[in-house]
């Protein structure tokens, strides 16, 4: 990884930390979040995955125009730092434990890949 890739990685932790402590406080079922990015393509290669504890949570949260609302936020913050979404709504995934332990057995190295 090269040291402007580090940069890069540290402020995405910076901003992602503080969406995830905004969603944990906010959205019931919300888990955590990470993201996966191959820096020979980025912006365009981030991929950022909300988990929720449940199938049900994630359904309640996407009726409730949760994922508009969650999108444009981290929208915002990556764009106050200069990283720009190109298409937000297939670089931001929902995703469930529930759904992780069904399909993957609770692995989510294998999951995300």
């Amino acid at each position: 990884m090269r040291k402007t890739d580090k940069k890069t990685e540290n402020q995405l932790r910076v901003i992602l930390t503080d969406i995830c402590n905004h969603a944990l406080e906010t959205y019931t079922g919300f888990q955590w979040l990470t993201h996966r990015v191959n820096y020979a393509d980025f912006p365009n290669s981030l991929r950022i995955i909300c988990v929720f504890d449940t199938n049900e949570n994630r359904s309640t949260f996407l009726a409730e125009d949760g994922k508009t609302v969650l999108d444009a936020r981290i929208s915002q913050k990556l764009n106050s730092a200069g990283i720009r979404l190109k298409k937000p709504a297939s670089q931001i995934h929902y995703d469930t434990e529930e759904d992780c332990a069904r399909e993957n057995n609770g692995q989510w190295g294998e999951r995300l890949r």
